[in-house]
This record gives structure tokens, sequence and C-alpha cells, in this order.
């Protein structure tokens, strides 16, 4: 599981440079047998690697592995106060000021930190803050990204659902069906791990989830910086997303009083089933199932 971190604040200013006629931008993607975005990028008109697309990122990361590999990237700097999923304080290299081309668009002036860890068959990862003010489209059915100035008239085909933004991470509210009753809970858009949900510790405490539903298995979770903890599977057997129905879903969870996981993960295994939309202001996500909205479930 990739990192859910806070980076240091940055003052940076950095150029996006598009054609000015162009009214959406199409970007390939390959998905990944870890139901991950692994995207071409070129880094200083030099490097060639691939970034895991990841909605929960804040930056752009580079695995340590990767970085042994390039000849332009230079490191300035480290801190040894950021936080991650997995540990409260980890230690990171940055370069401060790079050149990204993804497609035909270009950024200068980026940060790149290193890390240990990104999605499997990628050397990297960057986050939605790259296309700040623009339209995300998701298309799983013809894996591209594309990248909107204005709301395409396909949005009204989809599903509208609000986002809940909470330290610059977006999340939905979804209902939970199991033994015990059905529970609400916001998860937050996880593209990064492959699973489909996680729970976090409060709102497995409340819904009884060790009590009503069998534990199936356990799942070694890592995150970006090596830090590794163990979680609970069982199977879900409804989930719903404003009257989007799935039904035996699997979930992890930690058992005992962790207060560790602090919040709901809703992972790549069940972000695929969508074709996606995120608008501008990251104020409503738009969803429509897709061809692999019967798919089976990556196994744990």
């Amino acid at each position: 599981m990739s990192a859910i971190k806070k980076l240091p604040v940055l003052v940076v200013f950095f150029c996006f440079q598009v054609t000015i006629a162009q009214t959406k931008l199409t970007i390939p993607f390959k998905l990944t047998d870890y139901n991950n975005l692994s995207i071409k990028a070129i880094l200083n008109n030099t490097d060639t690697v691939q970034l895991m697309f990841h909605t929960a990122a804040n930056a752009v990361t580079l695995t340590e592995d990767a970085v042994k590999k390039l000849k332009s990237i230079h490191f300035t700097d480290n801190t040894d106060s950021i936080k991650s999923w997995g540990g409260q304080s980890n230690s990171s290299r940055l370069s401060k000021s790079n050149t990204l081309q993804i497609g035909d668009m270009i950024w200068k002036e980026i940060p790149i930190w290193e890390n240990v860890n990104s999605g499997q068959f990628t050397d990297g990862k960057f986050g939605i803050d790259l296309f700040k003010g623009k339209v995300i489209e998701i298309d799983f059915d013809k894996s591209v990204m594309v990248i909107y100035n204005a709301k395409p008239r396909k949005m009204k085909k989809y599903q509208k659902i609000k986002l809940f933004e909470e330290d610059d991470e977006l999340f939905i509210e979804a209902a939970c069906k199991t033994n015990a009753g059905v529970f609400t809970n916001k998860f937050l858009l996880h593209s990064g791990y492959a699973g489909a949900l996680l729970f976090d510790d409060q709102f497995a405490k409340e819904s009884r989830i060790n009590e009503s539903l069998i534990v199936i298995g356990e799942k070694k979770l890592s995150d970006s910086y090596g830090n590794v903890l163990i979680s609970k599977q069982v199977i879900l057997p409804g989930f719903s997303i404003e009257g989007l129905h799935l039904s035996e879903v699997p979930a992890g969870f930690f058992e005992g009083a962790l207060g560790r996981q602090k919040i709901s993960v809703l992972g790549g295994d069940i972000l695929k089933r969508f074709n996606i939309i995120i608008d501008a202001k990251r104020e409503f996500i738009y969803l429509k199932p897709n061809s692999l909205m019967s798919a089976g479930y990556r196994k744990m």
C-alpha cells in the first residue's frame, strides 16, 4: 500500500505548459495487476520513468531503486519529519527543481521526493495536485486519462457524488452492509491501494466487523517508506455508493485498539470498476460502471 503522507510545505512556483488551443489532453495508462495506473513520464528531458497516478498523493516521488538508474535527478536537501501511513516519522531526500513531462503536458520547477516503495512495476508516483483547476477523467475501458479545461458533456450520464476534501485528500461517503446492519462511513479515494476496502480502527470497532463477519485471512501492508502492518481480511456482504451497489467485497481492518488507522480507504480494486470524472473544484466525483464492474476481486 502506498503511503498516505504529508510532505513539508514548500513555496514552489511551477509552470504548466500546454498548447493553449487544446481543450482536452489525453494520457494513456496501463492498469497493472495490482490495480495501479502506470503512466510514462520524462524527467528533465533525459530520464524516462513509469509513474503511478495516486489519488491520495500530494507530491511527485521516486523510489530509491529508481533513483539509482537515473541521470538527471540531484538531491540537495533532506528531512526526517515526513509522516506516512505506517510510520510517524520518515527520512526523505529532496530534489528541489525538475522538469516533468507527461504526454503533452510539461511542468517546470517541480520538487521530487525520494522514498522506498511505489506501486509494483512503477518508479514513483504523482497526484491530483498536478491538475489543479482541471477536470480529470479516468476511463478504464479505453485505458486513458483525459484532462479538460471545462466539464465534458458526458458527465450527465454519470452518477454524481459529493466529495469531501480534508487536508487536500478526497473522500466519499458510502454504506457498508454487514451481518450486524448497515453502517455509513467516509472513505479516502486511494488508487495506490491495490485492495478494495480498508476500514479505520474506530469504524471497525463501532460496526463490530470482527464479531459480525468471518475473518478469512491476513494481509501484509507496506507503505512508501517500508513500514509494515498486518491486517485482518473479511468479505463485506454489500457496499453502496449513492445507489451504485457492489456485493461480496473484500475488506481489511486492524484488530485491537491500535488507533493508527484513522481513515478508511477505498482502493483500486473498487475504483477500476467505474469510469471516473472529478470536477475542477474537487466538489463532486462522477461514476459510471464500466466493463470491469463484474470482474473478480484481487486475491488477498
